[in-house]
């Protein structure tokens, strides 16, 4: 959790706030796994808070929302705010779209999925959504309907093709 969650404003680069460490659960990790975070201060906090050292990888990056970094949403454009939430391919803002994202997510899953290593990622519920969407082989424009709380942990597992693993 961070002060932009709270606000409903897109990311800056935002520390987590005492809400996003307290919630923070390391009992739920892989010890052996390899770790990889986004390169995002709060990403390399969270793993830092639940005691994992690993290696920042960019493509576990937010979800660029380029001109509206650091902007509330109420302070946008009603149809702009409607595009984006509506559209998976909106990059009005001169950043990434939820596309670009899920294409980003496949890659990294596929490479992950040949590497054969329990994984453990610390990233941005963005990205765990397009992941998600791969895994279940979803269209870009459920991204929205899934909602994945700050601190949450999504299991994954693969076994020739990927499963979201629940409980």
């Amino acid at each position: 959790m961070t002060e932009a969650i709270r606000k409903a404003r897109f990311p800056v680069d935002e520390p987590l706030d005492e809400s996003g460490r307290a919630a923070l659960r390391a009992d739920a990790l892989l010890a052996d796994a390899q770790v990889r975070t986004g390169p995002e201060r709060r990403a390399r906090e969270t793993a830092e808070a639940l005691g994992l050292v690993g290696e920042l990888d960019a493509r576990l990056r937010d979800l660029d929302s380029g001109s509206w970094r650091g902007t509330e949403m109420g302070s946008l454009a009603q149809d702009q705010l409607f595009a984006w939430l509506t559209d998976p391919e909106f990059r009005g803002h001169g950043g990434e779209s939820v596309t670009d994202l899920v294409d980003r997510a496949r890659f990294w899953l596929a490479e992950i999925a040949s590497a054969g290593r329990d994984t453990v990622a610390v990233t941005h519920p963005a990205v765990i959504r397009a992941v998600l969407l791969v895994v279940l082989d979803a269209p870009p424009k459920s991204f929205w309907r899934i909602d994945v709380p700050p601190a949450s942990v999504t299991r994954l597992h693969y076994r020739g093709n990927w499963t979201l693993r629940l409980g």
